[in-house]
C-alpha cells in the first residue's frame, strides 16, 4: 500500500476518497456507544499519516465536521460523506484549506488515469477496513466473571442489530455472572442452564442497565423466584420464563411459601410475558389464583402478550384471573386440558386475539359462543377478536351444532375455520364444514332439543349397567355369607312352620258351625 501511495502521489481529493471510505465503513458499523468516534477516527487516521506520511487526517474530520452534524454523517456512506462535505455551502473554502495545508506532490495524470488508480487503492483497502471491523465489533468473552462460555457483541436479533449477551447451554448453576453485565446490553440469553433458585438482584444491585429490553431465561429448571430478584429492568419490554418448574403457589410446599405476589413489579413497561411449560409438573389447582394476585401486585397495566400454553391447565378457579391487564391484548392458551370457557373475558375489552388450540373441547357450549360473540360486540373495540379452535378432538354428533351454526353467522374471525375437523369413532376425521347437521336441525326446531336421544340412549345404559353390577354385588355376597346366612334363617323357618302346623291342626278340631 504504501509503496502504491508514494509511487503515485497521494493527492488531497484521493485522500479523501480513502479517508472517507475509511470513516463510512466505521460509522455504518455498529459500536459500542462508550467508544468515541472522534478519537477512534483520530487515531486511525494518525495511523495513516504514520504509514503513508500524508498529514491529513484532522483537516478531513474537521471539514466535515464543519459541513454537517457529526451524527448525521456517522450514518452516511463514503461517497454520500465526500458528496455531503462537498456540496455544504462553505465547500470551496474546505477544499481551500484542504489543498493549503496538504500539497499535491503527485506528478500530472489525465483524469482516466486518476480514476483507475483510485479503484486500485480502495480495492486494497477496503478488505482491510473490514478486517479491522470484524476485530472490534466481534463478541468477545464479556469478561473473566463469564468464564469464556458466553459470547457479548453486537448482532442481528428480532431483526435488527442489538448488544447482545448469549450464554446458551453454558452449565452454569448460578448466576453471579450477570451482575457484571456490560452497559450496553439490550438482549441478555441465559438458556439451557441448571439454576434452582434466581437470587435477589440478579442483573446486580448497583447496575443501570437502561438499554436491556429483551430477557430470555428458559429451560433454566428455575423453581423459585424471589420478589427482590429482578431490579434495574425498568425498560424491559419482553419476559421469556419458558420450560422450566416454577411453584408460585402457597400450597404446592408443606414447608415452604413460594407465592411473591411481586414477582414482576419492577417490570413496569413489561409488555410480552412468555410462561410456556414454565410450571411444575405438582403445580397446585389454585393456579389461576395465584396468577391474578400477581397480576394484580404486580401491576402488568402494559401486558400485551400473555403465553400460558403446555401448561396442563384444566379449568381457572378464578374466573377473574385475567381482569387486572386491561391493554391485554393476545391471550395463549393452547396445548392445555380445557374443554369450556370458564373465564370471564368480557372484562378484557382490548382483546384481539385467543388461543384455543389442541385443547380437550370436543364441543363449544351455546354459553361459551355467545360469551364470544358479546366480546366482539362492545362498543369502541380496537379490534375485531379471532379465536383458534384448531386441533381441538371435537365429536362428530349433533353436540357440535351450535359450533357449525355459530360458525355461520357470527362477527368473530375464527381462525383456520375452513379446516376444522371433528373425529367420528375416534378414528375417523371429517371436516365441519361437510358435516351433515340436517337431522340436529330438525330436533332443535321441533323442541326436543339437542340430540334428545343420545342422550335418552346414554341414560339408559349407564342404569342397565348399574342395575346388573348391584345385582352382581348382592349375588356375591349371599353365596360368600350362605352358611352364616343358613344358621340365622333355619330357627325362624322352623318357627313359622311350627306355628303353622298347630293353627292348621287346631282348625281341624273346631266343630263345624252352621248358620
Amino acid at each position: 500500500m504504501a509503496n502504491i501511495v508514494e509511487e503515485y502521489g497521494v493527492a488531497a481529493g484521493i485522500c479523501e476518497v480513502v479517508m472517507a471510505s475509511l470513516h463510512g465503513l466505521m460509522c455504518t458499523t455498529p459500536i459500542p456507544s462508550s467508544w468515541c468516534p472522534v478519537e477512534r477516527l483520530h487515531g486511525t487516521l494518525a495511523q495513516c499519516e504514520e504509514i503513508y506520511g500524508v498529514p491529513f487526517v484532522k483537516g478531513l474530520y474537521e471539514c466535515a465536521k464543519n459541513a454537517s452534524p457529526s451524527q448525521r454523517l456517522f450514518n452516511l456512506s463514503p461517497f454520500a460523506l465526500l458528496n455531503t462535505v462537498r456540496n455544504k455551502p462553505g465547500r470551496r473554502s474546505c477544499e481551500t484549506e484542504v489543498s493549503s495545508r496538504f500539497p499535491i506532490r503527485a506528478r500530472e495524470t489525465t483524469q482516466t488515469t486518476q480514476m483507475t488508480e483510485l479503484r486500485r487503492i480502495r480495492a486494497v483497502l477496503v478488505p482491510l477496513v473490514l478486517a479491522l471491523l470484524v476485530t472490534l465489533t466481534g463478541a468477545d468473552d464479556c469478561g473473566r466473571d463469564f468464564h469464556g462460555k458466553c459470547s457479548c457483541g453486537y448482532q442481528m436479533y428480532n431483526y435488527r442489530t442489538q448488544y447482545v449477551v448469549n450464554c446458551t447451554n453454558t452449565g452454569f448453576r448460578d448466576t453471579a455472572m450477570l451482575e457484571r453485565l456490560p452497559l450496553q446490553t439490550e438482549v441478555v440469553i441465559f438458556n439451557g442452564n441448571y439454576v434452582n433458585e434466581l437470587p435477589w438482584n440478579v442483573f446486580g444491585a448497583l447496575n443501570d442497565l437502561v438499554n436491556l429490553t429483551i430477557v430470555d431465561m428458559s429451560n433454566n429448571h428455575i423453581r423459585e423466584i424471589r420478589g427482590k430478584t429482578y431490579h434495574h429492568v425498568a425498560n424491559v419490554r419482553r419476559l421469556i420464563l419458558n420450560h422450566n418448574n416454577l411453584s408460585i403457589s402457597r400450597y404446592d410446599d408443606e414447608e415452604y411459601n413460594h407465592h411473591h405476589p411481586r414477582v414482576f413489579s419492577n417490570f413496569i413497561n413489561l409488555q410480552e410475558l412468555h410462561l410456556t411449560n414454565a410450571f411444575a409438573d405438582n403445580t397446585s389447582a389454585e393456579l389461576s389464583a395465584d396468577l391474578h394476585d400477581i397480576f394484580v401486585n404486580s401491576n402488568l397495566t402494559k401486558l400485551v402478550k400473555l403465553h400460558l400454553e403446555q401448561n396442563e391447565i384444566v379449568q381457572f378457579s378464578d374466573k377473574r384471573v385475567f381482569c387486572d391487564l386491561p391493554s391485554l391484548l393476545d391471550l395463549h392458551l393452547g396445548d392445555n386440558l380445557l374443554t369450556e370457557l370458564n373465564f370471564n373475558l368480557s372484562c378484557m375489552p382490548r382483546l384481539r386475539f385467543l388461543d384455543l388450540e389442541r385443547n380437550r373441547f370436543e364441543q363449544v357450549r351455546p354459553r361459551d359462543l355467545a360469551l364470544l360473540d358479546a366480546v366482539q360486540a362492545q362498543t369502541n373495540r380496537p379490534s375485531p377478536l379471532t379465536v383458534d379452535f384448531t386441533y381441538n378432538p371435537f365429536v362428530c354428533d349433533c353436540g357440535l351444532y351450535p359450533l357449525i351454526e355459530w360458525l355461520d353467522r357470527t362477527n368473530v374471525t375464527v381462525r383456520n375455520r375452513d379446516v376444522l375437523v371433528c373425529q367420528r369413532n375416534r378414528q375417523v376425521h371429517e371436516p365441519l364444514r361437510t358435516l351433515n347437521v340436517g337431522r340436529c336441525r330438525k330436533q332443535l326446531t321441533s323442541g326436543g332439543g339437542v340430540n334428545p336421544t343420545g342422550h335418552t340412549t346414554t341414560l339408559v345404559f349407564v342404569l342397565v349397567c348399574l342395575s346388573c353390577v348391584l345385582l352382581a354385588l348382592v349375588a356375591g355376597l349371599v353365596y360368600v355369607s350362605k352358611d352364616k346366612l343358613r344358621g340365622l334363617l333355619t330357627p325362624v323357618v322352623d318357627s313359622v312352620s311350627k306355628k303353622v302346623h298347630y293353627t292348621t291342626i287346631k282348625d281341624e278340631d273346631a266343630p263345624e258351625q252352621y248358620v
